[in-house]
């Protein structure tokens, strides 16, 4: 199984090292079309939101990816990557996939100075919380009929799921917690039996 990782900006490597630790999982980088063609699912990291979908426009990425997401590729968007996959971004009209029925608010938990750590309950991958690290972080501020919440920070949605789409507000990739990644591999080992 060969999952991608966006390499257009922003914390890509972590994602590939940690997919890497998953049996069963081959992580390359991913910035063309050709290289997007050949991966079973694909994860859009952190960064910069607004200059990673300038970028997927600029290579047009983004009709490619929006038609493999809609043909059952799994996708999963972290931070902003979730912002990226939006049908709705607060206050915002930047490039977007459109893909993930919810609506975001951008930097909703504070400005990098404001960046934490908590522990996030997440039924879906067991009965141990993960660490949630935060930084500029997302938060979901509705989601559509299909859309599942994963997990929580108080009050307000930092993980969903909507069929072949996953999404967190947070970054399990700069923690030693495989779980997240290892469920989105599950994802696209599903998804892989069934396309």
């Amino acid at each position: 199984m060969i999952i991608g990782v966006l390499s257009l900006q922003g914390d890509f490597e972590a994602h590939r090292q940690m997919l890497r630790r998953i049996e069963g999982v081959e992580a390359v980088l991913v910035r063309s079309k050709e290289e997007l063609a050949q991966v079973d699912g694909l994860v859009i990291p952190g960064g910069e939101s607004t200059t990673i979908g300038k970028l997927l426009d600029r290579l047009n990425l983004m009709d490619l990816l929006r038609n493999r997401a809609k043909s059952g590729m799994p996708i999963f968007g972290t931070c902003a990557g979730m912002i990226l996959m939006a049908s709705d971004i607060e206050g915002s009209d930047q490039h977007r996939l459109n893909l993930l029925d919810v609506t975001v608010a951008r930097n909703a938990f504070g400005r990098q100075v404001d960046s934490f750590e908590a522990n996030i309950d997440f039924p879906e991958i067991g009965e141990n919380p993960v660490r949630g690290v935060f930084i500029r972080a997302p938060y979901v501020s509705r989601t559509g009929c299909k859309v599942k919440t994963l997990a929580m920070y108080r009050d307000r949605i930092v993980a969903v799921r909507e069929n072949n789409l996953l999404a967190s507000a947070f970054h399990p990739e700069l923690t030693t917690d495989e779980r997240v990644h290892a469920y989105f591999a599950e994802m696209v080992s599903q998804a892989g039996k069934t396309l």
